[in-house]
């Protein structure tokens, strides 16, 4: 009785949707999961199969009227082009874009498009008058940090897990308030595996810094 109350509560707004909706949901929460794992594993594959995810999640987003996720995955697919080019591209002869930190200049540039975001977003929300309710808040504030985590994947600085950690806990509830089950668990997925993924990179990081002192 309790499994099936609990099943309820979690998959019950899927009777409403179309089955091939689901199936796209599903679809793009796969590639969604695929990305971040190659993400971890600094692999570049994480572009090819992050351009599907977020194409996937443009489309079903604009269709279900959220206009602040859909923006946000927009931006994803246009930096996940930009990230394949930064991390393909050869820094000299052999080496290409390697996993550094943020400089000064680019944490006063990540700032920027943190405030600039939040601007952005408030702006979308009040055109179409909707600040109804703490969601509108809450993904304002989510859209501002996936915007900076992306830029800082894209530029493959270890600071951008910062950004996707944070965003991804705050996901968990929002997503599952939004009646997206399959994506609230994507996100909590994603946390679990951006918190590998940064000690993963620290690692990475710590052992060229290592080879470059010897």
């Amino acid at each position: 009785m309790i499994m099936n109350q609990i099943f309820n509560l979690l998959f019950e707004q899927y009777s409403s949707y179309a089955v091939l909706d689901i199936i796209m949901e599903i679809t793009a929460v796969f590639f969604g999961f695929a990305s971040v794992w190659y993400s971890k594993q600094n692999n570049i594959l994480v572009f090819p199969t992050g351009l599907i995810s977020t194409s996937i999640f443009v489309y079903l987003l604009f269709k279900w009227q959220l206009l602040g996720d859909m923006m946000i995955n927009g931006y994803y697919f246009i930096m996940s082009i930009y990230g394949w080019y930064v991390w393909t591209r050869k820094v000299d002869t052999e080496n290409v874009t390697p996993i550094s930190r943020v400089t000064k200049r680019e944490q006063k540039f990540g700032i920027v498009i943190f405030v600039s975001t939040l601007v952005l977003v408030y702006e979308v929300y009040q055109f179409f008058e909707m600040w109804t309710n703490w969601v509108a808040y809450v993904d304002t504030l989510t859209t501002a940090l996936f915007f900076v985590g992306m830029w800082l994947m894209a530029k493959r600085k270890i600071e951008n897990w910062y950004f996707w950690i944070i965003a991804d806990i705050i996901s968990v509830p929002l997503y599952l308030y939004k009646g997206l089950t399959f994506t609230s668990i994507q996100y909590f997925g994603f946390t679990i595996l951006a918190i590998f993924g940064f000690l993963a990179w620290k690692k990475n990081l710590s052992n060229s810094t290592q080879t470059v002192l010897e």
